[in-house]
């Protein structure tokens, strides 16, 4: 086990609220057979009041026949991953993200088309359920992936003399590769928030990190492709996610202080309405 391998296991073995596990646990319930592990990782990992919230969680399957079936769910997963569900479970809201342990693996890794897994899982997440010991051991290859990948990009767009501004650096590319609604400033409290456990990644990391030739380029790769992949993923959404478009107005509302309102037609025909959304969004830099 490298010391990545093993900053990563214990960060993932810390514990999580009860409420935490008893919602990871009903997730996995779901998918009887097919279910291999539950990852809590976002913004709330660090809050203590979770009414209210929005909990984020990934499911990792062993495939996506075991999970749908033969239905066009397991298509739509593996074509365009992840699929995306709401939940909720003793009154509490979340969403999941549905990904196999192969394109968890292949995703969290430096030939990944885009940013969308490594960048979240080079920052804290948590194995909130596991199906058994193998489960785990996967889980946890597969997010010690993650922080290499996302230095490997950052590094050669830095001078590297600044470890934590590689982060920094890092995370700003990363968000600016998605349609985001957060404010402006959000990348960088991400490792201002936990400066100490950034470096340590960073020195563990850095043996296994191979600087990426071509970075800007790929960079701009990212972002043509990451903006492309959101409009996708949310129009997969709005067939997946029952409310789609008020969790999208929710969420931006919540991050960009805008006040949007879902007009009942958007809610009639939720994918016109997030495409008819989107350009005031954009104009107004609700998200960028």
């Amino acid at each position: 086990m490298t010391r990545l391998h093993a900053l990563v296991a214990a960060e993932l073995s810390e514990p999580v609220d009860a409420r935490v596990a008893a919602m990871a646990a009903a997730i996995a319930a779901e998918y009887p057979g097919a279910a291999r592990a539950v990852l809590f990782y976002g913004s709330c990992l660090r809050q203590r009041a979770l009414e209210g919230l929005m909990l984020d969680f990934y499911l990792i399957v062993s495939d996506y026949r075991a999970a749908y079936g033969r239905g066009w769910l397991a298509l739509a997963n593996r074509l365009v991953p992840p699929n995306v569900f709401p939940f909720e479970h003793a009154g509490l809201a979340a969403k999941y993200a549905v990904l196999s342990e192969a394109d968890f693996a292949r995703l969290t890794g430096p030939e990944a088309g885009d940013v969308s897994v490594w960048a979240r899982f080079a920052q804290p997440s948590r194995l909130a359920w596991a199906a058994d010991e193998g489960a785990r051991a996967r889980a946890v290859d597969a997010v010690a992936r993650a922080a290499p990948t996302l230095l490997g990009h950052a590094l050669p767009m830095t001078d590297g003399d600044d470890l934590l501004d590689v982060w920094r650096k890092g995370f700003a590319l990363t968000y600016a590769s998605e349609l985001r609604a957060e404010r402006h400033g959000r990348p960088e409290s991400i490792v201002d928030d936990d400066p100490e456990r950034y470096r340590r990644f960073a020195a563990a990391a850095l043996p296994l990190t191979r600087p990426q030739a071509g970075a800007a380029k790929k960079w701009r790769r990212f972002r043509r492709r990451g903006k492309a992949l959101t409009l996708i993923r949310l129009a997969k959404a709005t067939t997946t996610y029952a409310g789609g478009v008020d969790y999208l107005a929710w969420k931006i509302n919540r991050h960009a202080g805008t006040r949007i309102e879902v007009r009942p037609w958007q809610r009639r025909w939720p994918i016109l309405g997030a495409l008819v959304l989107l350009p005031r969004l954009l104009k107004r830099g609700a998200i960028r």
